[in-house]
């Protein structure tokens, strides 16, 4: 059984696959606090999911939550999932149902698509129950000058990341393809940038590390300048082969 958001099918929007035709399964509940989260719906567990009638018709129906692994794979076989090329287990964060990531990701891998799993990158061992059943997984790496878990308080510094994403690398490593993204902000600070850097080129040096501008939300108003990110691929460059810069596209066209 899963609580679910919501399933509909779109194009990949951030990320090395963007534009890539994807169904998205969007889990409910999140353990961390982004400033810039797009997507506050999915801080909590759903009462119930939307659930889009037809590839790309923008029409939704409700189904209550949870939903079991049989439901949710007949839902996506009437989306058509084998004529997509991907399919996104994101959230919230869907590392928070782990059994519900091993079944569905082993069921709907069985009909096709490629299985990526989007994450916030920091339940190690919850990632261990479910990584038999993905083809790539895309970590964030979280940085804790924009980011906070639930228990942390509102304001003041934060305990960083850095350890809880290594060992989840460390387990992520072992799927075909791995995505760890860096959202930059305009507070986004240079040591904590260059550790997050250091410690990816250590554990997984063939890793994609794609440096995306944040997308201006919530409490983030502006992006950071090209200068900026032009300066971080440079210097990320020196220790990682694959850096790239790729901005959130989907908002340019209105997709979700």
């Amino acid at each position: 059984m899963a609580n679910l958001v919501e399933v509909f099918s779109s194009v990949q929007g951030e990320g090395p696959d963007v534009g890539r035709s994807t169904l998205f399964v969007r889990f409910g509940e999140c353990d961390l606090r982004c400033r810039w989260c797009d997507s506050p719906a999915t801080w909590r567990p759903a009462r119930a999911c939307r659930v889009e009638l037809e590839r790309g018709s923008g029409r939704f129906e409700e189904r209550p939550n949870p939903v079991s692994t049989e439901e949710l794979t007949e839902i996506c076989r009437q989306l058509l999932v084998e004529s997509h090329q991907m399919v996104s287990l994101t959230g919230g964060e869907p590392l928070l149902q782990p059994e519900a990531v091993a079944e569905l990701g082993t069921a709907l891998g069985a009909l096709g698509p490629s299985v990526l799993l989007e994450t916030h990158g920091i339940h190690r061992d919850a990632l261990l129950k479910g990584i038999d059943a993905l083809d790539a997984i895309s970590m964030d790496w979280k940085l804790a000058s924009d980011v906070r878990r639930v228990g942390d308080p509102i304001r003041g510094p934060v305990a960083p990341f850095h350890d809880a994403h290594e060992a989840f690398l460390e387990v992520a490593r072992a799927a075909s393809r791995v995505i760890v993204k860096l959202v930059i902000t305009l507070d986004s600070l240079d040591e904590e940038i260059d550790e997050a850097v250091a410690r990816v080129a250590r554990v997984h040096p063939g890793a994609t590390l794609v440096l995306q501008p944040v997308t201006p939300f919530g409490a983030v108003r502006e992006r950071p300048p090209a200068e900026r990110m032009l300066s971080l691929v440079a210097r990320a460059e020196r220790v990682l082969s694959d850096v790239r810069v790729i901005p959130q596209t989907h908002p340019m066209y209105g997709a979700p």
